[in-house]
């Protein structure tokens, strides 16, 4: 699959398939991409759940035994098989040692989430001083805008995209009022053209470019959790340093799901979750990241216990001996269990690297869009037939692995025939279902059971439809 690196998924797929003797829509080609994946061997080192678990599956339309086809790693990463393995390690070290766990063992408690960082900064595109495991996500947005938003009467404005993230839109409101300051005259939020799904590139720029005199900070999402699109961090950073202004990203969506080079972009601060691509489960901690330019120029408003440099930290003077960077940030000690589920999966992220998975990303969405587009077009000639509209960018370089899906047919009904029929996929208000093949534990033979549970759902909503008409 390597061998055509320059051309689109599309094309290399059809080359494929007429070398196969068969079209794109054959199962045929699903099987043969997936004997040459070079990551097949990813997947059998998490859980697929079985569609017999599943809630609200129709058993008459699925075999209750076989993997359900789980395309919501956009919203919660399955759990790696070394996970349960791992914490088991650490209650049993607690059981037998009890507070001797802070300092020994392989992962002593106290120093847990400096034990895997390194891991995590490879990730990102970091050094491993710039990048710090604490808290949640939003808890560490709170904590970075509260040292790089400092207003001024000229300099006040935040840019974001207009439909943010709900906590980001929250934090960054509430930041500002924080301030004393009116968030209707110090937001500044960045909508797509009449018309449009998705913010253009040089739209971003233009407002940076028209607005940045006026503009603190600017703070993104990696990829816009809506419409799956990804933007241009390295642009966005570029043009914003140029006008004066910090420039952070939510990564929450783009996390293990796309190529960061957090450090090489320059990117002044970022925070993210991984609980979804990064598979550490729900409410797992979250991840920050500063670049070392601000070391010593930037520094945290709060502090806690583990702001304290670790040579001295247990000396208990009460005189604050400030971590340089981001860890300084960090407030509290790290929890040892988040931590164990997180190394499971950054374990599995240190087998291959971010350019392989990219690789398989693009191609493997790439069938899931030619599939799609094959299908369920909308076509002139036929007003009647139902369709999908694919909102998310066609362009790969301003996508990661999800597509968000607009249907013509009524998305509940849809939704709901996708889960009797064993399909884990996201729907999110007011009419958009998500669908995410991670490279790191689905197939493509994933994505061809989906267009198959598509197909027969679309015709069980139209059967619906007539018997309501």
């Amino acid at each position: 699959m390597d061998g055509h690196a320059g051309n689109s998924p599309g094309q290399i797929l059809e080359h494929t398939a007429s070398i196969l003797g068969c079209s794109i829509t054959d199962e045929k080609l699903a099987i043969y991409l997936d004997q040459q994946d070079e990551l097949q061997h990813l997947r059998d080192q998490f859980h697929i759940p079985k569609i017999k678990d599943l809630p609200s599956i129709d058993p008459t339309l699925v075999k209750a035994e076989d993997d359900c086809v789980y395309f919501c790693g956009n919203s919660l990463g399955l759990q790696p098989k070394k996970t349960k393995a791992y914490i088991d390690e650490e209650l049993d070290k607690w059981a037998k040692i009890g507070v001797h766990g802070h300092f020994g063992g392989s992962l002593p408690w106290a120093f847990a989430d400096e034990c895997i960082v390194d891991l995590m900064a490879n990730v990102v595109g970091a050094k491993k001083e710039e990048t710090a495991l604490m808290n949640g996500l939003t808890v560490n947005l709170h904590l970075l805008l509260l040292s790089f938003y400092k207003p001024t009467s000229d300099r006040h404005k935040i840019l974001m995209e207009a439909k943010a993230f709900p906590s980001d839109h929250y934090a960054v409101e509430s930041q500002i009022r924080l301030h004393g300051l009116d968030p209707k005259e110090s937001m500044l939020l960045l909508s797509p053209r009449e018309g449009e799904e998705t913010l253009r590139t040089e739209d971003i720029l233009a407002i940076i470019e028209k607005e940045g005199d006026c503009i603190a900070v600017i703070m993104f999402s990696g990829v816009q959790y809506y419409t799956g699109q990804l933007f241009d961090m390295a642009s966005i950073t570029k043009a914003g340093h140029a006008k004066g202004c910090f420039v952070g990203f939510d990564l929450a969506h783009a996390v293990g799901n796309v190529e960061l080079y957090l450090h090489d972009w320059e990117v002044d601060f970022a925070c993210w979750c991984n609980y979804k691509y990064l598979n550490s489960g729900a409410g797992a901690i979250a991840g920050a990241y500063i670049h070392e330019k601000h070391t010593f120029t930037i520094k945290p408003t709060l502090l806690g216990w583990w702001s304290h440099d670790i040579k001295s930290r247990f000396q208990m003077d009460n005189q604050i001996d400030l971590s340089p960077g981001v860890n300084g940030f960090r407030i509290s000690n790290p929890p040892i269990l988040l931590i164990c589920s997180l190394q499971a999966s950054l374990e599995i992220f240190n087998q291959t690297d971010k350019q392989a998975l990219r690789r398989k990303s693009i191609l493997l969405t790439g069938y899931l869009e030619c599939l799609i587009k094959h299908y369920h077009s909308k076509v002139p000639d036929n007003p009647q037939k139902p369709y999908v509209n694919i909102i998310t960018p066609s362009n790969i370089e301003e996508r990661g692995c999800q597509l968000s899906l607009d249907f013509s047919d009524p998305i509940n009904l849809i939704f709901m025939e996708l889960m009797k029929r064993g399909i884990v996929s996201d729907k999110r208000d007011p009419k958009i279902l998500r669908v995410a093949p991670v490279p790191l534990y689905n197939s493509f033979y994933d994505v061809y059971k989906f267009i198959k549970m598509l197909n027969e759902s679309f015709t069980a909503v139209s059967h619906q439809v007539k018997d309501v008409m």
